[in-house]
């Protein structure tokens, strides 16, 4: 059976963050004296993760909370290349 492959859609902000919260981790971990293969290997796959771009369409909205003041968006991936 194959592994289930996630893609998430995320900016060059959102990835900074991602990257410097691993490293956060990464060193609380090392100060703490646990081992961080785990979070070095996430780090890794992160770092090196193909970049692919694509459209987004939106197809849904619908609103939560209340007086509907939060709204949850929900997007469509449209490869621009097919393989």
């Amino acid at each position: 059976m194959r592994k289930q492959k996630y893609y998430l859609a995320i900016d060059d902000y959102e990835y900074s963050i991602i990257i410097d919260s691993l490293n956060k981790l990464r060193c609380k971990l090392i100060a703490d004296g646990r081992y961080t293969d785990a979070v070095d290997e996430l780090i890794i796959k992160i770092a090196h993760a193909p970049i692919k771009k694509f459209k987004i369409k939106m197809t849904e909205v619908s609103y939560y909370g209340k007086n509907n003041k939060c709204c949850i968006l929900i997007f469509q991936r449209k490869n621009l290349k097919r393989n």
